[in-house]
């Protein structure tokens, strides 16, 4: 499948009239045991389910050990960032919520992920600050069913230009 690429990014001007369009997809990447390891480690969520290879070979309904989802979702925010969708005159950029997130199927370790988003809405909140509506299906390749969607708040804010001297 050929990858969807917003190259320059949008600006805000053209962020607000892209509502209900796909602002693109991701590379690959992979969610080998190390990441999951590391993720479990600074959690403390060292289910063997995730963490006992060899235990989940034996006992996991999977055959194999799986990714947190919470590691699954909070890799959401680089692949986008990666996807070069946030316009250039951007000063700061922050998770503001989530709604509806849906975790459908395991990512096993070893598994290569990508997320896909299409834009819900641009809401002005203020000058130079907009709350930025997606929703994210993050894909598991070679599988059918996603690994999660989940709608993503985020605000965005504009770099003010500085006006001339005195």
């Amino acid at each position: 499948m050929t990858q969807i690429r917003l190259r320059p990014p949008p600006t805000y001007e053209q962020l607000r009239t892209m509502t209900g369009q796909e602002l693109g997809v991701s590379d690959w990447t992979t969610v080998d045991q190390s990441r999951i390891d590391q993720f479990a480690e600074c959690t403390g969520d060292r289910q063997w389910i995730h963490v006992d290879p060899e235990r989940a070979k034996r006992q996991s309904p999977f055959r194999a050990t799986i990714a947190h989802g919470y590691l699954t979702l909070s890799i959401i925010g680089a692949l986008a960032l990666d996807m070069g969708i946030v316009p250039e005159n951007t000063q700061a950029v922050f998770n503001y919520g989530f709604e509806k997130v849906r975790f459908l199927a395991p990512v096993r370790a070893g598994a290569r992920i990508r997320l896909r988003i299409t834009l819900l809405s641009m809401e002005d909140k203020g000058p130079g600050q907009y709350l930025m509506k997606a929703a994210n299906i993050v894909e598991i390749e070679g599988e059918k069913k996603p690994a999660l969607t989940a709608e993503t708040l985020v605000m965005l804010y504009e770099r003010r230009r500085r006006r001339a001297g005195p």
